[in-house]
């Protein structure tokens, strides 16, 4: 076994096992029919898809015509950073409300990026609080905090 693309090859298996765990987990939940779907029913099939797109990009990785292709180093700061900006949005999220929370989001996941700029980051962040407003609380109805709470609106 001869892996031309090392890049593909890992990303593949990843994805591989990503689609297949939440395919295995989804089967706790009731499946229901494509008429009728049940909780199961789209994570098990989104995973089932994830794990296929998973295999195919793992076997081409694999082909003599593949392009030749090794690992760069991961790059440890940018994952902290994401998860980090993540893990802090959830958690501020009851406390300084979504449109808040998910501007800061955007722009400290933003200092990942090699190329930061603070205008971009914001006109980011004031975009997608745009987004968030109009595709989940106009769109869904979704109930969430919209501002701090130390606010009292």
């Amino acid at each position: 076994m001869n892996i031309r693309n090392k890049q593909d090859f890992w990303s593949g298996v990843m994805f591989f096992v990503i689609g297949a765990g939440f395919a295995l987990k989804a089967t706790d939940y009731s499946m229901g029919t494509a008429a009728r779907m049940g909780p199961g029913y789209f994570p098990f099939w989104l995973g089932i898809c994830l794990a296929v797109l998973g295999a195919i990009v793992s076997l081409n990785a694999m082909r003599p015509k593949a392009e030749d292709v090794e690992l760069e180093k991961f790059d440890w700061n940018v994952a902290i950073i994401v998860l980090g900006s993540v893990a802090l949005s959830g958690v501020l999220l009851n406390y300084l409300g979504v449109y808040i929370s998910v501007f800061l989001l955007v722009f400290l996941s933003s200092f990942a990026s090699h190329v930061f700029s603070w205008k971009v980051a914001a006109a980011n962040g004031l975009f997608l609080v745009v987004f968030v407003w109009l595709a989940f609380i106009k769109g869904l109805g979704l109930i969430f905090p919209l501002w701090p709470t130390f606010l009292g609106s």
